[in-house]
């Protein structure tokens, strides 16, 4: 379901199963990028169940890695 309506994803993210350790959030039926997390002012998060959510959170860890490590000092934003 790429596009849940409110209720379903206000019931989905107050769920606790759907919350690995409290922490994470892992629901293979959530189709999103970044799901809200679990206090919805707080931002948004990664939906571990999602294998392009996962990959998009690799790509913005590595690019972050990439300019730390290769990039001149006053390159970095």
């Amino acid at each position: 379901m790429k596009n849940p309506s409110k209720e379903q994803s206000e019931a989905w993210r107050r769920d606790p199963n759907n919350w690995k350790f409290g922490v994470f959030y892992f629901n293979p039926e959530d189709e999103r990028l970044l799901p809200p997390k679990r206090e919805g002012w707080m931002g948004w998060t990664t939906n571990f169940a999602n294998s392009k959510s996962v990959a998009l959170l690799i790509a913005i860890i590595f690019l972050i890695l990439f300019q730390m490590a290769f990039l001149p000092k006053n390159w970095i934003i």
